[in-house]
């Protein structure tokens, strides 16, 4: 199988990339499923909370026995990352606290990190990435994924000297969607929840991206990472297909829905009716970008882009992304070029945690994707003003006073002062970062 020479090279002188995973749930098991065809990657050990949901998920990916045999199975994040024969560390478990330790312990021991975990990244990816960048080693978004793969059309964008104009991704919405729950996301989906139940899927995790909630951290790791400013007041998830990309995700003052230039955004697959949005984006990332100049934007015509009524706005869009099966680019971008697959760079969007409906003092709030509270992007600047208690950290805390439905949960409605290595880097990171 022919290689790109830097990885042909590499393979020649010390073998495949020899990697650690983190996390064998959806993610992890995609990126499983590839690992027997990659022979450029050596997959030495897997970490989960319960080993033989692991060693299950290999099985059901068509792993065989003797490969399993020869992978190591640990219930330890950090003691993966310790080990000796592991360069790149995947963290693909999904919880914030577990993630920002995985990625600290990955840091220390001088292995790369490939974050999966965005919900991690949110909370202190800024202050992880400098860490990494201090000690050596790589901090990266997972490729598939969709921040990483809209940060790749961000510099292409850059790179070909057009100013970015937005950035983003589709998804299903429709306003209603924000007060979704677990008893109530399946319908959304169209399945029972006994359907839901034999496929192995966790309504919390699906809630939580029809809530909002999923769609506000990619945003924010998105802009934390391309330097793109945030809706002031959250995302407006307007309607628009692919083919109106650039009429759409215009500044307003030029027709469009846009505060201004350079912002992220999402569109909605549905019309605020529930109609289907035609030729909707509703897997895919998007890039809208401007001509710097008359000859530039004759440059589109002719070559048949598609623009908005000025000729002067074009889009550029990818209509599917395949998780994690799409992963390995990652993996070799770290240990063979020392690059990362886009990475947080500053801090300039967060997500804050909203009463989906009223909330009494004395109850605990349930996290991401859950009854009580749904992400809602804003600028750090607004959630530091706020000290708004972002949503990566709103799971097993208890509130102290009531909050409105709709109402922005702060660090000062929390009944106690919470405490632990998750809460201590956030607060690290927006000092730092501030």
């Amino acid at each position: 199988m022919p290689f790109p020479p830097s990885l042909q090279a590499r393979l020649d002188r010390d073998g495949p990339v020899r990697v650690g995973l983190v996390g064998a749930g959806k993610f992890g098991s995609m990126f499983l499923s590839q690992v027997p065809s990659s022979p450029h990657i050596g997959l030495v050990a897997i970490a989960d909370l319960d080993v033989e949901r692991a060693r299950g998920a290999c099985r059901a990916v068509g792993w065989e026995e003797e490969r399993i045999a020869a992978t190591a199975f640990l219930e330890d994040g950090a003691a993966l990352a310790a080990r000796d024969d592991v360069e790149v560390v995947i963290e693909a478990t999904g919880h914030p606290a577990a993630g920002i330790a995985h990625a600290r312990a990955a840091i220390a021991a001088g292995r790369h990190i490939v974050m999966v975990n965005v919900e991690a990244d949110v909370l202190a990816g800024p202050l992880l990435a400098a860490e990494a960048a201090e000690a050596g080693v790589v901090y990266s978004m997972a490729y598939g994924d969709q921040p990483a793969l809209v940060a790749e059309l961000v510099d292409w964008a850059r790179l070909t000297g057009f100013e970015v104009v937005a950035a983003g991704k589709g998804t299903k919405y429709l306003p209603a969607f924000h007060a979704s729950t677990p008893d109530t996301v399946w319908d959304h989906y169209g399945l029972t929840a006994q359907q839901a139940a034999r496929a192995g899927m966790n309504p919390q995790m699906f809630n939580s991206f029809l809530d909002g909630t999923k769609s506000s951290i990619e945003m924010a790791a998105i802009a934390n990472a391309c330097g793109l400013a945030c809706p002031g007041n959250g995302l407006g998830f307007p309607p628009c297909g692919a083919e109106d990309l650039q009429t759409v995700l215009r500044p307003r003052e030029a027709g469009g829905v846009l505060a201004g230039k350079g912002m992220v955004e999402v569109v909605s697959s549905l019309e605020r009716d529930g109609r289907e949005v035609e030729r909707a984006l509703r897997w895919g990332v998007y890039v809208v970008f401007e001509a710097p100049n008359d000859y530039a934007a004759a440059c589109f015509r002719q070559y048949g882009l598609k623009t908005d009524p000025t000729g002067r706005y074009a889009a550029l869009y990818r209509p599917y992304h395949l998780i994690g099966l799409e992963l390995g680019i990652s993996v070799v971008r770290a240990a063979v070029d020392g690059a990362a697959t886009g990475a947080t760079r500053d801090w300039t969007g967060d997500v804050v945690a909203v009463a989906k409906r009223d909330l009494s003092a004395g109850e605990t709030l349930d996290g991401e994707g859950g009854f009580t509270v749904w992400g809602k992007l804003v600028p750090s600047e607004r959630s530091r003003g706020l000290d708004a208690l972002p949503i990566g950290l709103a799971h097993g805390v208890r509130l102290g006073r009531d909050i409105p439905a709709g109402g922005t949960v702060t660090a000062g409605d929390l009944a106690e002062s919470p405490s632990g290595q998750a809460w201590d880097t956030r607060r690290a990171m927006v000092q730092r970062f501030s």
